[in-house]
C-alpha cells in the first residue's frame, strides 16, 4: 500500500438490497465499537487484490453485472465470530460469482482470499467475549431468516481506514447466470 491515491489493495463487496444494509449498517452503528467503525455494512468477497490487476478486475465486474441477474440469497441467523457478531448469509449463486473470480485471478490471491468466503455482515468487533454473547443472546431470536437478493457489486481501495469506492456495478443479467 502506498500514500493517499497510489495503489492500495483491492475488495471486492457484494451489494446488499437498500432496506437490509439499512438495517444492517444501523446495527453496525449501535454495536460496533465507534473508535474502529469507520465502514458501512458490507459483504466482504476478496480482502486484499493486488493493484495492478484493477484494470483487469473492473472488466470481469462489468461482465458479471451485465450477465447475472441479482443474486438470490439468504439471511440465516446470527455468525459467532468469538470477540464479534455477524449476520450470517448464504448463497450459492454469489460463492460461484466468488469462485468464477478465484479462478480468474488464481495466483495473485492472498491466503484468506484463496478459501471459499463464509458470507456475512459483522456488526460487531473486537469486543469482550462476553459482549459478544450478550448481543448474539440479544439479535438471535429478533434476526428472522429471510430471502433477499445481491443487488450488485462494488470494488473499494483499502487505504488504512475507510476504504475508497472504485466502482458500483448493478447486476442486470434477464436470465440464467452464465459461466
Amino acid at each position: 500500500m502506498t500514500g493517499e491515491g497510489g495503489p492500495a489493495p483491492l475488495i471486492v463487496t457484494a451489494e446488499m438490497p437498500p432496506d437490509l444494509f439499512s438495517w444492517a449498517n444501523q446495527l453496525r452503528v449501535d454495536h460496533f465499537p465507534p473508535e474502529r467503525n469507520y465502514l458501512k455494512a458490507h459483504v466482504t468477497l476478496f480482502h486484499a487484490l493486488p493493484p495492478s490487476c484493477e484494470g483487469e478486475l473492473r472488466d470481469c465486474l462489468k461482465d458479471l453485472a451485465r450477465d447475472n441477474p441479482p443474486v438470490p440469497a439468504r439471511l440465516v441467523g446470527i455468525m459467532k465470530l468469538g470477540k464479534g457478531t455477524a449476520l450470517k448469509l448464504e448463497s450459492e449463486a454469489m460463492i460461484a460469482i466468488w469462485q468464477d473470480l478465484a479462478d480468474r485471478f488464481h495466483g495473485m490471491l492472498t491466503p484468506q482470499d484463496e478459501h471459499k468466503p463464509r458470507l456475512h455482515v459483522t456488526v460487531q468487533n473486537k469486543v469482550s467475549i462476553e459482549a459478544a454473547k450478550a448481543l448474539q443472546a440479544d439479535l438471535a431470536p429478533r434476526v428472522e431468516p429471510r430471502d433477499f437478493a445481491f443487488t450488485g457489486l462494488q470494488l473499494h481501495a483499502y487505504r488504512g481506514g475507510p476504504w475508497e469506492e472504485l466502482g458500483r456495478f448493478a447486476f442486470r443479467g434477464n436470465g440464467a447466470r452464465r459461466r
